[in-house]
């Protein structure tokens, strides 16, 4: 009828790993308060009992030291954590200046080569896994290829798998895979585009509502605020994983990701603008650390 409001599209529920929740709630100090920890839990759909077995856990596996007992104990990370915490940082700036035109392809394909003996086949296994999550694709047995200058990522982990010297460098802006030549298409062909994009269309799907959320509502409890960060931090962490980075030039566009990175970073303003500095966990300063200076370049 004329002059309601139109229905709203119910925020989508975000699934976190309550091992993720606890990381996320380190504050600067490197400390989590447990009494915050079990205040968000249940809006995320977590029970008592799962946040006291995942801090056994955690404290088991030396990621934490306890203080105290309950709601009024203090967490404190340990070193081998606070080193795992949190986006890459250098990657995930990397794709900003992407969306902001400040990066632009050479045209140039970047290609590994190996044949690491079956004597060092964990080292070989561990070595395909490194290029995967570096965004490279698989051409054929031992062949991987990437759009992207990842040559010294690819060399640091070889050297600490111990088999830099079964790999073979090169580029070339010459590629043909069958008949194929067209950059894109190929692109297309090499690695799981719609896969890619429907992660993306989730996280805007989920930063969308929230985001207006943050506009109309300036004061905001600090119990929802953080909820809202650390469900976008667990969406965002699926989405971006999965991405090779691949220059706009090899993909369609408009490109899902551009939009709901823009969605996210536009949350993480507001989030970041209405916490107060004794209530900051240690994700603000991570995703601080990203965002604005991207935004500085534009």
């Amino acid at each position: 009828m004329p002059g309601t409001d139109s229905p709203r599209t119910p925020e989508p529920a975000v699934q976190v790993p309550t091992r993720t929740l606890v990381e996320a709630l380190i504050r600067t100090d490197h400390t989590v308060d447990t009494g915050e920890l079990y205040a968000i839990a249940p809006l995320l759909g977590m029970t008592d009992q799962q946040v006291r077995l995942c801090v056994k856990r955690l404290v088991t596996e030396g990621r934490f030291t306890q203080e105290g007992r309950g709601r009024k104990a203090v967490l404190r990370a340990t070193g081998a954590t606070e080193q795992t915490l949190g986006p890459d940082v250098e990657f995930v700036t990397y794709a900003f200046r992407q969306d902001a035109g400040l990066v632009s392809w050479d045209g140039t394909w970047h290609l590994v080569a190996f044949a690491v003996p079956e004597t060092a086949r964990s080292a070989r296994d561990a070595l395909r896994a490194a290029l995967t999550r570096l965004g490279g694709a698989p051409v054929q047995g031992g062949l991987y290829i990437s759009a992207n200058a990842w040559e010294p990522y690819v060399e640091d982990q070889a050297r600490h798998l111990d088999v830099l010297n079964h790999l073979t460098l090169l580029t070339t802006d010459n590629l043909r895979h069958g008949n194929e030549h067209d950059p894109a298409v190929i692109a297309r062909t090499l690695w799981p585009q719609d896969e890619i994009a429907d992660r993306y269309q989730r996280l805007a799907s989920v930063a969308r509502p929230r985001l207006r959320r943050l506009q109309e509502d300036t004061h905001l409890p600090s119990p929802q605020r953080l909820t809202i960060a650390v469900e976008l931090a667990a969406e965002f962490t699926r989405a971006m994983e999965s991405d090779p980075l691949l220059p706009p030039e090899l993909l369609p566009q408009p490109w899902p990701g551009t939009q709901a990175r823009e969605l996210v970073a536009q949350c993480w303003s507001l989030l970041d603008n209405y916490t107060e500095e004794s209530e900051r966990v240690s994700l603000f300063q991570l995703y601080r650390d990203v965002i604005r200076p991207a935004a500085a370049d534009n």
